[in-house]
Parts: structure tokens; C-alpha cells; sequence
């Protein structure tokens, strides 16, 4: 089994939630983040949360892969003040909804002043509803960025062990590690980590403390970069207990933090049942024929 605890679902396809599925990914978490074209009003930012909390969540189910969340104003919005205040001010109503497992993915990406301002009050929030928080480091300067991260939440003097710090590099991951925070690593063609790269820090570093996922998105990414990852693995002579803790276990260890993840909840699912609709939607279009799996009850001893 598989966790991939970052990949942006609104983006993707029915067809990858099967494949995932298919591939042993149990669980995904979707954190907020911009949608590649600017928004422009707060509304915009209520419709998506609501998403994230809601449809996306149910059309997971109906591939049989249990959906997850992360509530935030990501960086690169939070440079137009007065709208990351009225997004700042909504995100309380969603951050205590089922499913949110964090406040993310939030942090720089430019470092400017305004970016800095929403990650300290973002903090205060996760500090306030007791969650967890998936940090977003810049592509630009990434390892002052990444330091000067970890500088804000010790500010706050929010606790290390409920930090999962994203999009690390060789650059990154020995201070991080150091300073006591989850290290994930996005497997992202091209412009992030590739899957012989991971194998590498999995093998200077071990596994303690380390995360993979895609952050599979709009962009060219690949929604199986987990399970593709845990392959090279094996095939690279990497135990099966690092493998195992850097594609499921840790992610599972960090994000049930938040009490809403528990591996109860793919081990023991509901039946899907895709006649089922959300406010009157299907995952189906007509003539299509709708998968039904029956309740299983177990064996009665007499």
C-alpha cells in the first residue's frame, strides 16, 4: 500500500484515479494551491476549498482511494493584501471540516514581506485548531528560503514533529532533518527530484523522518510517481522497511496527527457504490455502467 500525501486531484482525470488505485495508492492528500491562472476574488478561493472538502473527496471514493486535505493560502496569492486577508478569514470554516488533515501548503515563494505575514498568521491558526502543517518551499533561492521557514515557525514556536516540509532537495534535507521537521520529496519530472535522485538521499539518509510524493498537478507530473519510486527502490537493493516508511508509514505518521487519517479508514472502507451522487451529480455519464460492490460480513462462530 501507498499514501501519496501531496497531489492536486482537481487536476487529474478519473482515469488516474484508477491507475493509482490499481497501483496500490490507498490514500492521497490534496493540499490548497494556486490553480495556475490568478484568482481574482475571495469567492473563488471558497468554491475551491469547498471542493477540496466535498466533490473531490467523494469522486476519490468512487475509485475506491480515500481523499485528504490541506486548508491554505498558498504563497504565491498571498502577494495581493487585500485579497489574502478575506481568504486568511475564511479559512477557519474549512479548517475544521472532515478530511482536513493540515494547513498547507503554505510559505514563500517570491520571500517577500506580504508572504512572510500570511505564513505567521497561518501558523497562528494551525497553533489555534491543533493541526498539522505542510510547508511549500520556494523553487527560487530554495535553501534560503527553507531556512528562513523553519526560522518563522520557531518563532511560533510551533513543534518540529507537526512541520512536513516539501519540495526538498540535496540542498535542503540535511538541515531540515536536523532541525527535527518531516523532509518530503516531490518525484516531479524534470524540475524537482526524480525517482534515482530519491533513491539516493533514501540511501545517505535512511528513512526516518522521510516522505515521497508527486504534487501530480496541472502541469506535466505523473500521478504514479510514488509507487514508480518504491519500484527503483526495491530494485536498488533498498529494504523493504525504508520503502515502506518513505511511501506510507511516515506519511500516515505525520498527518494522523490532525485526527481525521487513520489507516482504519482504507482497511475497512464503505463498498463503492457509484450509483451514489454527490448534490446530484455521478462520477458516470449516461449508458455507463456503474461499479457495485457488495457488503461483506464477516464469518459468525456459533
Amino acid at each position: 500500500m501507498y499514501i501519496d500525501p501531496h497531489v492536486h486531484c482537481v487536476s487529474r482525470t478519473t482515469d488516474d484515479y484508477e491507475a493509482i488505485a490499481a497501483a496500490g495508492v490507498v490514500a492521497v492528500i490534496e493540499p490548497a494551491f494556486w490553480l495556475g491562472q490568478p484568482r481574482t476574488n475571495s469567492g473563488s478561493f471558497k468554491d475551491y476549498f469547498s471542493m477540496l472538502v466535498g466533490f473531490e473527496r467523494f469522486r476519490a471514493a468512487q475509485f475506491g482511494v480515500r481523499h485528504y486535505c490541506c486548508i491554505g493560502l498558498n504563497s504565491k496569492e498571498a502577494n495581493k493584501p487585500e485579497l489574502a486577508e478575506e481568504v486568511l478569514d475564511l479559512m477557519p470554516l474549512y479548517l475544521a471540516k472532515e478530511g482536513v488533515v493540515a494547513v498547507g501548503e503554505i510559505g514563500f515563494d517570491d520571500q517577500s514581506a506580504a508572504e512572510e505575514d500570511a505564513l505567521r498568521k497561518q501558523i497562528e491558526m494551525a497553533q489555534e485548531v491543533d493541526l498539522p502543517i505542510m510547508i511549500h518551499t520556494p523553487h527560487r533561492d530554495k535553501k534560503r528560503g527553507t531556512t528562513r521557514t523553519m526560522d518563522v515557525l520557531e518563532d511560533h514556536g510551533f513543534p518540529p514533529e507537526k512541520v512536513v516540509i516539501d519540495h526538498n532537495n540535496e540542498e535542503t534535507v540535511r538541515e531540515v532533518l536536523d532541525r527535527g521537521y518531516w523532509a518530503a520529496f516531490t518525484i516531479y519530472p524534470h524540475t524537482k527530484m526524480g525517482s534515482a535522485r530519491m533513491c539516493a538521499v533514501v540511501e545517505q539518509y535512511g528513512s526516518e523522518r522521510i516522505i515521497i510524493d508527486s504534487a501530480a498537478d496541472w502541469g506535466v507530473s505523473d500521478p504514479l510517481a510514488v509507487p514508480k519510486t518504491a519500484r527503483l527502490m526495491k530494485e536498488r537493493g533498498i529494504s523493504d522497511a525504508a520503502i515502506t516508511a518513505t511511501t506510507y508509514e511516515n506519511a500516515l505518521a505525520a498527518y494522523g496527527q490532525s485526527g481525521q487519517m487513520s489507516a482504519d479508514d482504507w482497511l475497512n472502507p464503505l463498498p463503492i457504490d457509484q450509483r451514489t451522487l454527490f448534490e446530484g451529480n455521478s462520477v458516470l455519464r449516461g449508458g455507463q455502467e456503474p461499479r457495485i460492490e457488495k457488503i461483506t460480513k464477516p464469518d459468525v462462530v456459533e
